[in-house]
């Protein structure tokens, strides 16, 4: 077997890890290259080609799988860089991306500016037709009215079309002639259909989606071209694999089928990698690159999907991992408002200029520009000495906080700091304490670059017990992907209750996702004994407005009236893990019903093979370093230890360092570490 690579960019380096023949992993960062990310991909494999003693040439021509985490679709949702859109719906319903739906508001969130529209209402056309919730139609498409709207689109220099239609959920009839008619009209324009992108019977969310895949479809089909040139001209001839939102991989065209699963692909990863490394029922994962920190957490050792991810003041519309971010990385600027306040972030120097201590023209000062100022990142050892910091600019930098302040400069670095800790503690809380998991009975995986420096801090604040320090933390997300499935969901509407259940209506429709499934593996060459397949379903109680996902046992065969008692106490169940309550007595009404499908790959619990030989000896460090001490308000020599020397079983306390050259961990005092045979540090805080 040859190498397999995952590569994820990230807002400032691009992460590259590599599994040779026998499953043994390395980790290799270049710098992320905004506009031409296909430059930083290609730059990365060559250094992973220098890094495997081969030539470029040579490394790719024995590559047989990349695996790969765009951030293309989701830097241009952000930066609102998508292109223009068209969007058909029908006649008197033109306004649904105007109206939305009721949001969930904060308790202090008293005023709020009315948005505008994903889709301006100018490029918006309604067309004669109706299909009602039976799926009967009760009003013939006005085919000349969808030909009128393509002309109107054409005038106006629409890229691409998206079509939402009422219940085509349970009758596409109509959303189907539309896309053929428009096929016809705009030939060389892509047109989105809701009931193919996101078929569920909410329609703004249905038709949300479709519109924000309409609007980055010419993006993502443009960016997997250029990525697919460079790679052919590089010598590459295996297979490429790209993330989708929902923690697995797909094939490049389901990709091109469906590129709104691309959006927040790559953060979606780091979950993934966290469930394989650890056993725990609850765990937290955060993320700390150059740009943003990203949370999420696993309940009961499963992945948590979300139907209400936003894009601005929009709902994406699909699940997705929930993945949250706050602008608190390792490039986020820190500054002192006009009131006094200090502030870290949103605002971050990215890879261009990036932090003051890079010496690439930037001057505001970061966090990064703070942990060099602290003793927490050591100027000569940055990617293990391949890039020099320069510590006279991190100090210049810092030092515009300490005069705006009046303090001193190692108080003024902390303060940017633990301010930046603070913000991913808040992040944190919204997504455990909030969602019904209490941080201090779960451990934390830290993943990115940077976290590790920080989740000492973050731990007393949180009351956290336990966090681990994967060997591959620069990388998680990228190892996230090295050991994913090809993964894809299907879903279809059913409603239905406890009270008159469709057990046959029921058992079809799994049937045919089921079928569907099967054949997405199918097409992405996974054998029959490698797929596998997971069941939930949409459930509420009677009147309630919004569903929970539950997971479901399919039972061979099909489900049996025996089952439903099962299905309406697991919901019972996850309500109250969710919302702290059960109504026994209440109707439960089931929505739509969900299927996923997943491809296990060759190779991806190689990694399993290669533990480290037992620590000899008691551990000795390289050096020591001065680091600024809160408490004492001072400087203070700590002992640094380089991670590759220490064996399983080797015992660090804080406070202490811990160096690799792709991250640096902090351990305070009180903060105890051991490696696992993997050589991932598991911290206990006394």
């Amino acid at each position: 077997m040859g190498y397999q690579v995952c590569i994820d960019i990230g807002g400032t380096f691009t992460d590259c890890l590599v599994s040779d023949g026998d499953g043994l992993i390395s980790i290799f960062k270049s710098p992320t290259t905004p506009g031409e990310f296909e430059k930083g991909f290609i730059n990365v494999l060559h250094a992973a080609a220098e890094g495997h003693g081969l030539t470029p040439d040579a490394f790719l021509k024995d590559i047989e799988l990349i695996v790969h985490g765009s951030t293309v679709s989701t830097n241009a949702l952000v930066e609102k860089k998508t292109v223009k859109v068209g969007l058909i719906l029908n006649e008197g319903h033109e306004d649904v991306l105007l109206l939305r739906q009721g949001p969930r508001k904060g308790a202090f969130q008293w005023k709020l500016d009315y948005p505008d529209p994903y889709v301006p209402r100018h490029l918006t056309r309604g067309v004669t037709g109706r299909i009602d919730a039976r799926g009967r139609e009760l009003v013939a498409l006005d085919e000349d009215g969808v030909r009128s709207a393509a002309a109107a689109f054409r005038s106006l220099g629409v890229e691409a079309v998206a079509v939402g239609l009422l219940w085509s959920v349970v009758n596409p009839v109509h959303e189907l002639r539309a896309g053929e008619i428009l096929t016809e009209e705009l030939p060389d324009i892509p047109i989105t259909l809701s009931h193919e992108i996101n078929p569920m019977p909410r329609e703004y969310q249905r038709i949300i989606a479709t519109a924000i895949d309409a609007s980055i479809h010419p993006i993502v089909s443009r960016y997997i071209g250029r990525l697919q040139s460079a790679l052919d001209e590089a010598g590459f001839a295996g297979e490429l694999l790209l993330a989708n939102c929902v923690g697995g991989m797909m094939p490049q065209p389901e990709m091109l089928k469906k590129p709104i699963y691309s959006v927040m692909s790559g953060p979606t990863l780091a979950p993934m990698a966290a469930l394989a490394l650890s056993d725990e029922p609850d765990i937290i994962v955060g993320d700390m690159g150059g740009t943003t920190f990203d949370v999420s957490a696993l309940r009961d050792h499963q992945i948590i999907i979300t139907p209400d991810s936003m894009i601005h003041d929009d709902s994406l519309g699909i699940p997705k991992v929930d993945v949250r971010s706050v602008g608190a990385g390792g490039g986020s600027i820190a500054h002192v408002d006009a009131g006094g306040l200090l502030k870290v972030g949103p605002q971050s120097a990215g890879a261009r200029p990036g932090p003051a201590c890079y010496g690439a023209g930037g001057e505001r000062p970061t966090v990064t520009d703070a942990n060099v100022v602290l003793g927490l990142v050591d100027p000569d050892y940055f990617l293990g000495g391949k890039m020099k910091l320069h510590r006279d600019l991190a100090e210049k930098a810092v030092g515009e906080v300490a005069a705006a302040l009046g303090i001193g400069l190692e108080e003024a670095a902390y303060a940017i700091y633990t301010t930046s800790n603070h913000n991913m503690v808040a992040a944190i809380e919204e997504i455990t304490v909030r969602e019904g998991i209490n941080p201090r009975d779960s451990v934390f995986v830290c993943g990115g670059g940077a976290t590790a420096i920080h989740i000492a801090e973050m731990a007393d604040i949180l009351g956290l017990k336990r966090y681990m320090v994967p060997r591959f933390m620069a990388g998680l997300s990228a190892f996230g992907g090295l050991i994913s499935d090809i993964r894809n969901e299907k879903s279809g509407v059913l409603l239905t209750s406890d009270v008159d259940f469709d057990l046959d209506g029921v058992n079809a429709l799994l049937a045919q996702l089921r079928t569907a499934g099967d054949g997405f593996l199918a097409d992405a060459g996974v054998a029959p004994e490698n797929r596998q397949f997971e069941v939930s379903y949409m459930g509420r109680y009677e009147f309630q407005s919004f569903e929970i996902e539950v997971p479901l046992t399919l039972p061979e065969g099909g489900l049996t009236a025996a089952d439903l008692p099962v299905l309406v106490e697991a919901f019972h169940r996850m309500h109250e893990r969710i919302y702290s309550i059960r109504i026994d007595g209440d109707v439960v009404e089931f929505t739509a019903w969900k299927l996923r499908a997943i491809g296990k790959r060759p190779g991806q619990e190689a990694w399993r093979l290669h533990t480290l030989p037992a620590q000899a000896g008691p551990v000795t460090p390289k050096a020591s370093r001065r680091v600024y001490d809160q408490p004492a308000r001072s400087m203070v020599e700590v002992p640094v230890y380089e991670l590759s020397t220490l064996g399983e079983g080797a015992r660090l306390a804080g406070p202490c360092l811990i160096e690799s050259p792709t991250f640096t961990a902090y351990l305070k005092r009180g903060h105890d570490g051991s490696l696992d045979p993997f050589g991932n540090l598991n911290v206990t805080v006394a």
